[in-house]
This record gives structure tokens, sequence and C-alpha cells, in this order.
């Protein structure tokens, strides 16, 4: 079954996908919004993550995933189980390299709609996470106007934090 995404609609389903640290901070900060949805969060078992997601429904990651093969091969196992499992409708993400294959794996073969929201630091320069995953991004939200004009169907949100 497949839903509209939007303000007035809780019946649905995410799955939460980011890097320990600033990403998880930013993501979280999003509580308001993600606190009203069945959800998920996919993340690496760092101290920050075990107890800001202390009884959140969590699968943990392999970590580092900057230009590491054997953990991108790792993540791209644990999205098929994981997206497998869940059906989330859309997954949501604020970086970083972790979230490439929940991206494409979850639109290519589950087709989940998905949200990047590239991180406050960047200023002008997109990350190597929002240039992989743009192609499979549904929403891709910036919180700096000068990343504007990087993405052409970017939307300016401002600081999430």
């Amino acid at each position: 079954m497949t839903h509209s995404i939007d303000k007035q609609d809780t019946d649905y389903s995410i799955c939460l996908v980011c890097s320990s640290g600033g990403h998880l901070f930013e993501l979280y900060n999003l509580k308001p919004w993600w606190s009203q949805h069945r959800r998920f969060w996919v993340t690496f078992p760092k101290p920050d993550a075990t107890n800001l997601l202390n009884g959140e429904s969590v699968a943990w990651g392999s970590y580092p995933t900057n230009r590491n093969i054997p953990n991108l091969v790792r993540n791209t196992i644990l999205a098929i189980r994981v997206l497998r499992k869940e059906r989330p409708d859309v997954i949501v993400s604020t970086g970083a390299g972790i979230a490439v294959p929940f991206f494409w794996i979850g639109k290519l073969f589950f087709r989940c709609k998905t949200v990047y929201i590239e991180m406050f630091t960047r200023m002008d320069k997109p990350s190597l996470t929002a240039r992989l995953i743009f192609p499979v991004g549904d929403r891709f939200l910036v919180q700096r106007q000068s990343l504007v004009s990087r993405f052409p169907r970017s939307e300016y949100i401002g600081p999430v934090v």
C-alpha cells in the first residue's frame, strides 16, 4: 500500500538512517515530526546513538563507511534485510555513507519514498553522500540557500537545529 506523505498523514512508516554524531543530532532534532509516526532507525552502535536512541527500534550498521568496500557490502546486505522486514513508506536521512545503500535499495526494490536533508555544515559544496543519492531522492532538502543552485530539485528549508 502506498501512502501520500504530507503533514496530516500519520499512517506511514519511516526509516531514519544516518551516521552517529552530528548527522544523528540533526535528524533527532526533527523529533516533533518523526515521533508521530511508526519508525525505526539505522545508525552506528556508538555511545551517542545508544544513549539517544534508547527505547527506539534500531538496526546497527557497520562503520567506518568512507571508502570502505567491505562495510559498504555489509550495509547493503543490512539494507536488504531490514527494508524487506520493515517495509517503510519513506526513508529519511541527513547522511552520511550508511544512507547510500538504504536509499538505492529502498527506491529500486521496495519503491520507498526518499527524503535527504543536507547537513547545515555544508556551506556551498554538496557532500559525497548527497551526490550519490541525489538520483534516487524524491525530496532533497538543503539548510543553506547557497546549495539550492547546486541541486536543481532541492528545496531550501533553513536550519533544523
